[in-house]
């Protein structure tokens, strides 16, 4: 019972941002057609609740988010459980069908949308898109044999299994390689290609050795262009054991979609939805429409039916492209545009200190919309997870949190202290105002330190039943003990510093 719909997968191996990317072409989608709905997840499950996660209802898990979260409208939706406030839902233990889903989607839509935090979460981590797409690109030079730069000119997406197929080569693999059939290192020409940098870091940073047999030898590593050298030898690898895997091309490539059997339903399909507009057969009009739906045919029902390795597409196109002219290919190469630098694969410690510091205020400003002072910013660890709790509970938690930034900037100034013979130093800042003594912090500070019965343990933290039964007795008994309290408290201390003087004694 699944209403019509177009649907699609991709294989986006280890760069997680061709993921983000899809979310932002489907956010981008549902709000330029706003009837329409859509979901997205991998292997994971519900991958757009996971940026959320600090966000999300209780209730929701990946038990419960089956056919509940829906792109709608350009915005998140999550279908909700029925409550006091509103009965609009499903319960729990209930997964909707699609159908059931897509009802009350559109029937409720303001009651579905997902909170302010959980769409903030959203569009933060996809915030930069279409201008992303083209930071998230590098060009580099490569020398490669002439029939690579032949297929990537005409199809440079088969540049991602290429890659793909020399990350994840294995012995069996590189038997192949001993002898380039496809493409012989001997008619290598230096050509820009362009990878998306997921697809350069894997290609660049993998150390490989050429098998002596196989014809290709690098420059010194002091040569100029020992880098382009290098490139091109890892994706010539790649593109040959894509090919050593695929069968021979069709025999038959031009046969008319008559021949096939499936066009024959095709057709009738197309008649009776009145894709020929009532024209009658053999008028121009006709013809023309028939072309059209032949074109489509050949192109989209049958190479999916085919199910085309990328091997065998690649072997596809250097088929199908016209002889090269390797002389004229040289004479290009002092006309390429000027590479991409690969600075960005270098991580500074700089660096690691402004992710972190973006990461910490990424969460800061989800979970508030609110200014944060000078004072409050060495809390942004603090804020992200006073933004989990109620508004009431906000004070407590900052003063009990702290912040990633926070102990980086701590550790960075004491690595960086000077320490003398007597040993290292905290660099804490000099105190210019005077010295202040508050006996009732002092009382509370060591209440803490020693836990004291009145301390509650995490058991009765979530226990509030218990709390509010309690809550006569502790008033009758307090003042009682409010007298003693300070006094036992600093007997307390003097019992704990006697004995560390005792166990100090045998020290030097």
């Amino acid at each position: 019972n699944i209403p019509a719909h177009i649907g699609g997968s991709s294989q986006f191996g280890d760069n997680v941002e061709d993921e983000w990317f899809i979310v932002y072409l489907l956010k981008q989608i549902t709000e330029v057609f706003p009837e329409l709905a859509a979901r997205v997840e991998d292997n994971d499950g519900e991958f757009i609740l996971i940026e959320a996660a600090d966000y999300l209802p209780k209730w929701l898990n990946p038990d419960t988010s089956e056919n509940r979260v829906f792109l709608y409208k350009g915005e998140l939706h999550i279908l909700p459980c029925p409550s006091k406030l509103s009965p609009v839902g499903f319960p729990v233990d209930v997964v909707p069908s699609v159908a059931e889903a897509i009802a009350l989607l559109s029937t409720h839509p303001d009651s579905c949308q997902a909170s302010p935090k959980i769409c903030s979460a959203l569009n933060k981590r996809i915030e930069g898109y279409p201008e992303k797409i083209q930071s998230n690109l590098h060009r580099a030079h490569c020398f490669i044999p002439a029939g690579v730069a032949a297929v990537l000119a005409q199809r440079p997406d088969l540049v991602a299994p290429a890659v793909s197929a020399f990350y994840l080569r294995d012995p069996v693999d590189l038997q192949a390689c001993r002898s380039f059939k496809t493409f012989p290192p001997d008619t290598r020409v230096l050509t820009l290609v362009t990878f998306t940098r997921c697809l350069y870091a894997q290609l660049q940073q993998q150390d490989f050795i050429p098998d002596r047999r196989s014809g290709f030898s690098l420059p010194p590593r002091s040569h100029p262009q020992y880098k382009a050298y290098e490139l091109g030898m890892k994706l010539a690898h790649g593109f040959e054991i894509l090919c050593s895997k695929c069968r021979l091309p069709s025999s038959e490539p031009n046969a008319p979609v008559s021949c096939n059997p499936q066009w024959k339903g095709f057709l009738e399909s197309l008649k009776k939805n009145d894709y020929f507009q009532g024209e009658l057969e053999g008028s121009v009009r006709f013809k023309e429409l028939l072309r059209s739906a032949e074109i489509f045919f050949k192109y989209s029902v049958v190479s999916k039916s085919s199910s085309l390795s990328p091997g065998e597409e690649v072997v596809e196109v250097l088929h199908s492209s016209p002889p090269f002219d390797l002389e004229e290919l040289k004479k290009l190469q002092s006309q390429l545009p000027q590479e991409d630098s690969d600075s960005w694969l270098d991580v500074t410690a700089q660096d690691l200190e402004l992710l972190l510091q973006e990461r910490s205020s990424r969460r800061v400003d989800v979970g508030s919309k609110s200014s944060i002072s000078t004072n409050q910013k060495q809390h942004v660890g603090e804020a992200s997870e006073a933004g989990k709790e109620m508004e009431d509970s906000k004070d407590e938690e900052e003063d009990a949190g702290y912040s990633l930034v926070a102990v980086s900037q701590g550790m960075k100034d004491f690595l960086n202290a000077m320490s003398s013979y007597e040993g290292a130093e905290m660099p804490w800042k000099s105190v210019t105002q005077p010295f202040s003594f508050d006996p009732d912090t002092m009382a509370s500070a060591l209440d803490k330190l020693l836990g004291s019965k009145e301390e509650l343990d995490s058991d009765d933290l979530d226990d509030d039943d218990d709390d509010d039964d309690d809550e006569d007795e502790t008033e009758e008994g307090s003042s009682d003990h409010a007298d003693m309290s300070g006094a036992e408290t600093l007997d307390g201390l003097k019992r704990y510093m006697d004995q560390m003087d005792q166990e100090l004694m045998s020290t030097n």
